[in-house]
C-alpha cells in the first residue's frame, strides 16, 4: 500500500528496527525505506530479515541484516555500532520485537511471564540505551510499539499487560530525560492489526481468519474493521517525521476505538474457558 504521506521524508537518514524481520516491525521498516532511509534490521531470525531486506532492495532502499536478541544488551549494543558505521548515521530507532500469548494468570509460569516481560520491556529499555549516543548526534527519535493492554484491563494478558504498561512508562520518563539532548521519544499502540502474529496467537479463531461463524472481535471495533500494518506504520512515520517533530512522551492509539469499550472479547474468552 502506497504511503499517505509524500516520498522522501526520511532522505538522507537512517533508522534501527528491532523486529524486523516480520509482521509490525517489517510493515515499519519497509515503510521508512519507502520514505528515503537506510535500515538496519535486528531480530532472532535471519532468514525473515534476509526476506525483508531483499523486499526494501527490491524498491530501491538499502537495509542491513543485524540478527540477535533483544534480551541482550551486549548484543543490541553491537548492532547498533554496526548499524551506525554501516549506515553512517542513526535518526530513528524503533522497537518492535514482542513476544505474547494466552494465558490466565493462576496457570501462567513465572518463566513464562519474565520472557515477555524481558523481551517488550528489557528489550525497549536496551534498544533505546544502545541507541542513544547516535541520537543525539542526529537528535533523532525512538518510537516504542506497544499496546492497548497497557491501559485495558485484560484477562489472559497479565503479564503482556505488565510489560506494555512498563513501555509506556519507559517511554515517557525516556522523553523527559532526554528532551534536552533534542531526542524524543514516543509510543505507538495497536489494537487488532489483521495479518499480524499477534492476532493468530491472542484472537479468537474467525478473528484470525479461520473459515466459519460470525467474527466475535471486529463487531466490537467502533469503527467496524480491523486495523492494518500500512496504517501502523504510517503513525511511526508521523511521529519520526517533522510533521510530528512537536512530539514527545506521547502513546499514539491506533486501535479503531477497541480501548474505548475495554476488554471484551478477552473477557468473554476468560469465561467460556471457565
Amino acid at each position: 500500500m502506497q504511503s499517505v504521506f509524500r516520498d522522501g521524508l526520511l532522505s538522507g537518514q537512517a533508522a534501527f528496527v528491532t523486529g524486523g524481520g516480520s509482521g509490525i516491525g517489517e510493515g515499519i521498516a519497509v515503510r521508512l525505506a519507502q520514505q528515503g532511509a537506510g535500515v538496519a534490521l535486528f531480530g532472532r531470525t535471519r532468514s525473515k530479515l534476509e526476506a525483508v531486506a531483499a523486499r526494501i532492495a527490491a524498491l530501491g532502499g538499502r537495509a542491513l541484516v543485524l540478527p540477535g536478541d533483544v534480551r541482550d544488551y551486549a548484543a543490541v549494543e553491537g548492532a547498533a555500532r554496526e548499524a551506525k558505521e554501516g549506515l553512517g548515521r542513526l535518526d530513528v530507532v524503533v522497537h518492535s520485537a514482542a513476544g505474547n500469548f494466552l494465558a490466565p494468570a493462576a496457570g501462567l509460569s513465572a518463566n513464562g511471564f519474565r520472557a515477555v516481560v524481558d523481551i517488550d520491556l528489557c528489550g525497549a529499555f536496551n534498544t533505546a540505551r544502545a541507541t542513544f549516543a547516535a541520537l543525539c548526534e542526529t537528535r533523532g527519535s525512538v518510537v516504542n510499539i506497544t499496546a492497548t493492554q497497557a491501559e485495558v484491563p485484560t484477562p489472559l494478558q497479565c503479564h503482556a499487560g505488565a510489560a506494555k504498561a512498563g513501555i509506556e512508562k519507559l517511554t515517557r520518563d525516556l522523553a523527559l530525560e532526554w528532551a534536552r539532548f533534542g531526542v524524543r521519544v514516543n509510543a505507538v499502540a495497536p489494537g487488532p492489526v489483521e495479518g499480524t502474529e499477534g492476532m493468530r496467537r491472542l484472537a479468537p479463531p474467525q478473528a484470525a481468519g479461520e473459515a466459519g461463524g460470525a467474527d466475535p472481535m471486529k463487531s466490537r471495533v467502533p469503527l467496524g474493521r480491523f486495523g492494518t500494518i500500512d496504517e501502523v506504520s504510517d503513525a511511526v512515520l508521523f511521529l519520526v517525521s517533522r510533521a510530528g517533530s512537536y512530539v514527545t512522551g506521547a502513546t499514539l492509539l491506533i486501535d479503531g476505538g477497541t480501548s474505548l469499550l475495554g476488554p471484551s472479547v478477552f473477557y468473554e474468552m476468560m469465561m467460556a474457558g471457565g
